[in-house]
């Protein structure tokens, strides 16, 4: 098998042969460091890539197979981490020059908890300057590309993690959801994306600084939707050490994924009661719908509307943070920072204390307007995104029939208005892909579950998996 083919096997395969002896983790894992090599200098998937660390950990995963059979759920599976999880003695950037010579003493939580696996840590992908845009660049690494047309990029804040896996450099990877950033680049570059129940992956070391944490998350990203679930159940479980951790048992999220869905209910809608899409997307998530219905479940368009919208709320909730975490170096330096970051922790500034509350209720209302919602469906379906990877630094200037004019710290939010809902919300929700669009670019769809119950999302990804497979096409550059 050549390197190509076996880095774009589901990992849990690539396990399954390490396991049995049918390849060591090293042939694996200088496998996948090939195809870095080949493809890195097109993409810029990685900040820092770390070959040495990486054989030395595929060797010991070599010896635990040999020395007593042992083998953890990744055991010896070439992984990319994204650069905002502290990595003990790897250089962890977070896409900030700040942060440029970083040497961590310790492992975030999620980390920790990959290494207890047993997956071999390719290294750190791109990300942009502490996951703030909804492109991937920041003045530490080059820009990242997107595969499948490298003049586009390959959305935020997880581009790095997405293009390598959807290039086939590995199979899976970690990324990180404060307002889209697993699901908006997973539905970009054409792979499986999920942002888990807020709070059942603790967060700690993974953010520079802490501070409230409203809606970001670890999240797994692959090809594969069992390979998610399998790294969603490593990562997940309560931690002292993040005080927004959920402190009850971790649900099985493997134990009913081939079930489908049949007598599930289903809801749909096109505009999440938010924002129009262009017409690629709303073609392609529609055909999509279908899918369901032949398995049995009952599929019904559903009316939703928010007042207020809830970026809104999102949007303060977010800049506070910023200033919380990140404030102390706008006065230290200010220019070293990201424009982008700079605004944000300018206009949180700007913020009252009253701004926040009410966000804060304003969350809770949503909060209470999804359990509502969740009583009445298992699973909701709405578009990813409203547009596919525009040209970077060039989004649409209309979605669907309205100009595009909606912008935020640069963040081109006309065009990402569906996925910061699920992260106030705290409801779990997948990208998955669902064909193409304009330009050959890939198209995604949010499968939304109720409050910690991502097994049900998962149930749903992989029944929309068998019923409509995605990986037989490959992107230009892999």
């Amino acid at each position: 098998m050549n390197d190509r083919d076996l880095m774009f096997l589901p990992a849990h395969e690539q396990r399954r042969m390490i396991a049995n002896g049918e390849i060591s983790s090293v042939e694996m894992t200088e496998a996948s460091l090939r195809r870095i090599a080949e493809l890195e200098p097109k993409l810029n998937a990685f900040i820092t890539l770390d070959e040495e660390g990486a054989l030395q950990a595929a060797a010991e995963a070599d010896e635990r197979r040999a020395a007593d059979g042992s083998t953890g759920a990744l055991n010896g599976v070439p992984i990319a981490v994204k650069d905002l999880e502290v990595t003990k003695g790897l250089r962890t950037t977070l896409g900030s020059s700040f942060f440029e010579d970083w040497l961590p003493d310790y492992d975030s939580v999620a980390v920790e908890r990959l290494r207890a696996t047993g997956a071999v840590i390719l290294g750190k992908t791109n990300t942009p300057e502490f996951g703030n845009r909804e492109e991937t660049f920041t003045n530490v690494a080059p820009t990242c590309n997107n595969p499948w047309d490298t003049s586009r990029m390959p959305g935020g804040s997880s581009g790095g993690t997405a293009a390598a896996i959807a290039s086939g450099m590995c199979s899976i990877g970690t990324g990180s959801d404060g307002g889209g950033s697993v699901r908006l680049p997973a539905s970009f570059c054409g792979i499986f994306g999920h942002k888990p129940t807020h709070g059942r992956i603790p967060r700690f070391g993974g953010q520079a600084k802490p501070a409230y944490n409203s809606a970001g998350t670890s999240g797994p990203m692959s090809n594969d939707v069992r390979d998610s679930a399998i790294l969603n159940q490593a990562l997940a479980g309560f931690d002292a050490r993040d005080p927004g951790s959920v402190n009850a048992q971790v649900p099985d999220y493997l134990a009913e994924i081939d079930s489908g869905v049949k007598g599930m209910r289903i809801g749909t809608t096109m505009t999440l009661g938010i924002s129009d899409v262009n017409d690629d997307i709303a073609t392609a998530v529609e055909a999509s719908w279908s899918a369901f219905s032949e398995q049995g479940a009952k599929v019904e368009p559903l009316e939703i509307e928010f007042d207020p919208i809830p970026r809104d709320a999102w949007w303060t909730l977010w800049t506070a943070g910023q200033v919380a975490m990140y404030g102390h170096l706008a006065e230290e330096d200010p220019e070293r920072l990201m424009s982008y970051t700079l605004d944000m922790i300018n206009h949180g500034k700007t913020l009252t204390g009253g701004d926040v509350s009410t966000a804060l209720r304003d969350v809770q209302n949503l909060q209470l307007k999804m359990h509502q919602l969740f009583e009445e469906f298992d699973l909701v379906l709405a578009p990813t995104n409203a547009a596919v990877a525009w040209p970077h630094l060039d989004p649409p200037s209309e979605i669907g029939s309205k100009k595009n004019d909606d912008q935020m710290a640069g963040i081109d939010y006309g065009a990402i208005p569906f996925t910061m809902v699920f992260n106030s919300s705290f409801n779990p929700a997948s990208s998955v892909p669902v064909g193409f669009g304009e330009g050959g670019m890939p198209v995604g769809m949010q499968i939304i579950g109720a409050y910690d119950d991502d097994a049900t999302v998962y149930r749903g990804s992989r029944a929309f998996e068998v019923a409509r497979p995605w990986t037989g096409t490959r992107p230009a550059i892999s």
